[in-house]
């Protein structure tokens, strides 16, 4: 007696909700593989996997979309956000204004959305209680976020951090071109209001109103010999 096939089992909704690897990849903006962190599974991360991810602080993370993603830097790239931190605080520290935070300063922006700007300026109304976090994490957003282009980072990935830092509350994000030796500074995700020379001058806005930064002198610290 002849018996019919059975049905196979639907496939559960975890499954069918399960992006491929490319989706997720096109979500992170199309930055290399590389930068990818395979555990936890894409998609799986937590903050607790972010924080022992940059616990050795041999590489720095971000955690996005569930996934960690290793924020690419170099020697270049460290020099002039240490530059522009330095030059910052020199204008931050004897006013009160705020902090400066560095490449290593995790910011969560949304619930599953941690970011770490390669520079940051957060004036004290934005700072829970007017003080320094004492949590790992804290849940802040500055008013400046600063990021140093490196090789690896893609126009559609920078295009995301500028939307997730202005859907947050940033008011101003910097991009810094080690390459070109330009800054373009927007004040909106897509288009930037100047794209600055080396022979110019950004000037401050909002609370950093009076700071000046000499892109000539900035790039300078790239052209250093001993």
């Amino acid at each position: 007696m002849s018996t019919a096939a059975a049905e196979p089992a639907p496939a559960s909704p975890e499954i069918e909700r399960t992006p491929s690897l490319q989706e997720v990849i096109g979500g992170l903006g199309d930055i290399p593989l590389s930068r990818i962190l395979a555990r936890p599974a894409p998609g799986t991360a937590t903050e607790a996997d972010l924080l022992a991810a940059n616990q050795g602080k041999t590489r720095i993370c971000e955690l996005v979309d569930g996934v960690l993603v290793e924020k690419g830097m170099g020697i270049r790239e460290s020099l002039l956000a240490s530059a522009i931190i330095a030059l910052l605080r020199a204008y931050v520290v004897p006013r009160k204004l705020g902090l400066v935070t560095g490449e290593a300063g995790t910011m969560k922006l949304f619930p599953g959305l941690i970011r770490v700007p390669d520079v940051a300026f957060l004036p004290g109304e934005r700072l829970p209680g007017g003080r320094v976090p004492s949590e790992p994490i804290p849940s802040v957003v500055p008013e400046l976020a600063i990021e140093v282009l490196s090789e690896s980072n893609t126009r559609a990935e920078m295009r995301r951090k500028r939307q997730d830092y202005f859907r947050s509350g940033v008011n101003s994000v910097w991009e810094v071109d080690p390459r070109t030796r330009t800054v373009a500074v927007y004040e909106q995700a897509d288009h930037p209001v100047q794209v600055h020379q080396q022979d110019e001058t950004i000037e401050g806005r909002g609370t950093l109103l009076g700071f000046r930064l000499l892109l000539a002198d900035l790039f300078a610290e790239l052209d250093q010999t001993f």
